[in-house]
């Protein structure tokens, strides 16, 4: 994708070096956490731990999104 001077966008050293690490992550790694952080926070809920319940739950959608983020990465690569 060019931009209006018709010059390539190029990532920054600090993404690169970020790109090349989560690259090594398996797939399934953020997925097991996701459905990780889905049962503790069932188990806290039973347990009656609410707020600790709420708190670990949201980060399923984090885990989702990094496996996402991680995927697109392993395909696409970066410039």
């Amino acid at each position: 994708m060019e931009n209006v001077l018709g010059q390539q966008p190029e990532e920054g050293k600090l993404t690169k070096a970020i790109e090349k690490q989560t690259a090594k992550i398996p797939s399934d790694a953020y997925l097991l956490a996701a459905l990780s952080a889905m049962g503790v926070s069932l188990a806290l809920q039973c347990l009656g731990r609410k707020h600790s319940s709420l708190f670990v739950g949201q980060w399923v959608s984090s885990f989702l999104l990094f496996g996402i983020y991680n995927k697109i990465v392993k395909v696409e690569g970066h410039d």
